[in-house]
């Protein structure tokens, strides 16, 4: 049997039933592995060892009663801004540092309801508003490919975890790419599900309309697993769907014959992609056609409005948020966000009716492609992970000799949290330094199934859980 470190959530599950190992002796080498190299990493920032072991203990029970529930004995991390009770919960931000919630979101609640064991919370930046896992509280998270080299953000810790084998299965959040970069970068899968498919429950205020609730994992099938439990309507979430109709674990099986696939290589407005992340996205759209589709490289342009519409969401509502305790923050927050505060009161009420106009013009563009094709692809990020000093900065310096901003790097995620849709990264290759490389597969409104049904063909197609980061 495989290292069980390395092992996905259904083989768990599956060597648990055959009592081949135990949810208690799973829980402690990983709890073992994280005492061992999370200080090299700092993925992890909140270990809950005893709670863990204690509910290790539950799942060997169930499991020799016959009542093992969906994710029995299944560990798993959470990101650092998802409530949980009694545990704290920072947002990575000094103003939250003794933050301890007192219920669950509900998705983690459904989690565990579920039988998955809670080792800990991982980091994020500040409030999750940047692609760069860094913040006052906790420091910076590694990439385990390369310590010098940023995991991504938001959720790079849960990446990071992921990635490291820490856990089979993390908890992420994504308002613009805060699973699917660090998914990329950090070589594992990552979905966002369409807008509403999990609630989002309780939560402070921010990323209103934009953020979507998800899992990372090494391995597609567990991504649909955690998505059949956490799935679903709760009330206390106004904007959650109705429950899915049938499972995503079985709707993502089957061939991918007959379907339509895009590949655009810049969405018409990219300003720079690295020929290597080209080079490897490129050769993983031709694989769908060796899988049965018909795929064609596009030039459609979408508008290039959504990096302008998403920083101008980002720093109005963190002012707004943080309002009566601004001056404190201004003080103690990261400091890379402390030259934007001011640019909250140059914004007006028509840059953010704008906003809403830009959604509109956006899925037009869109839906005049998702009425040809089945799904789109693009690459996830236009560049590898790059080296990064402490506090900052928050992109690569250019991209092949162009200068593409702070955000230019990740020109490819923001327009599909605008209209909603689900998209995730799935690896397709390394470059010549070994670092992983990110597809992104965008599906259309309400299609999670097909979304992990090609990511699942491409996994057969390109594996990539035997390559494992050798820090």
């Amino acid at each position: 049997m495989a290292e069980v470190e390395w092992m996905s959530a259904s083989e768990l599950i599956e060597a648990y039933r055959a009592k081949q190992v135990s949810p208690l002796e799973v829980t402690r080498r990983l709890l073992e592995r994280i005492q061992q190299v999370n200080p090299s990493l700092n993925a992890f920032v909140t270990l809950l060892a005893e709670s863990a072991e204690a509910a290790a203990r539950d799942a060997e029970e169930a499991y020799l009663k016959g009542r093992a529930r969906a994710m029995e004995g299944v560990p798993i991390a959470v990101k650092d801004n998802i409530w949980s009770k009694g545990v704290r919960t920072t947002y990575g931000s000094k103003l939250y540092e003794n933050f301890i919630p007192d219920e669950d979101a509900v998705a983690l609640e459904r989690l565990k309801n579920a039988g998955a064991i809670i080792l800990g919370k991982t980091n994020l930046p500040e409030f999750g508003l940047v692609g760069i896992t860094e913040n006052p509280l906790f420091g910076k998270t590694a990439n385990p490919w390369d310590l010098k080299r940023i995991c991504g953000g938001s959720s790079g810790g849960s990446a990071v975890a992921v990635a490291a084998g820490l856990c089979p299965i993390a908890m992420g959040n994504d308002a613009g790419g805060s699973i699917r970069i660090p998914s990329a970068l950090c070589g594992v899968f990552g979905i966002k599900p369409q807008f509403g498919r999990i609630p989002w429950y309780p939560h402070i205020p921010g990323f209103e309309g934009l953020n979507h609730e998800g899992p990372i994992t090494r391995a597609v099938v567990d991504a649909a697993i955690f998505m059949d439990v956490a799935a679903g309507p709760d009330s206390r979430d106004f904007a959650s769907l109705p429950a899915y109709p049938g499972k995503f674990a079985e709707d993502m099986k089957g061939d991918m014959k007959g379907l339509r696939v895009a590949y655009s290589p810049d969405l018409g407005y990219a300003a720079a992609v690295e020929s290597q992340v080209l080079e490897l996205t490129r050769k993983a759209a031709s694989a769908f056609g060796e899988l049965g589709c018909k795929v064609d490289e596009i030039d459609d342009t979408l508008p290039a409005t959504s990096e302008t519409d998403f920083i101008i969401t980002m720093i109005s509502e963190l002012v707004a948020s943080n309002e009566e305790r601004l001056e404190e923050f201004k003080q103690v927050g990261y400091p890379l966000y402390m030259p934007f505060l001011d640019l909250a009161d140059a914004f007006t009420n028509r840059d953010m009716a704008k906003i809403h106009f830009h959604c509109y013009s956006l899925w037009e563009a869109l839906r005049k492609i998702f009425d040809k094709y089945d799904l789109l692809l693009t690459p996830t990020t236009a560049c590898v992970a790059f080296e990064c000093a402490e506090i900052g900065p928050l992109g690569p310096p250019d991209i092949e000799g162009v200068d593409v901003g702070p955000a230019g790097w990740v020109p490819f995620t923001m327009p599909f949290n605008f209209t909603g849709q689900p998209a995730a990264s799935v690896p397709c290759g390394f470059n010549s330094e070994g670092l992983p490389v990110g597809l992104q597969i965008v599906g259309d409104r309400f299609q999670e199934a097909l979304v992990l049904k090609a990511a699942a063909a491409l996994e057969k197609a390109m594996p990539w859980r035997g390559i494992r980061p050798a820090f």
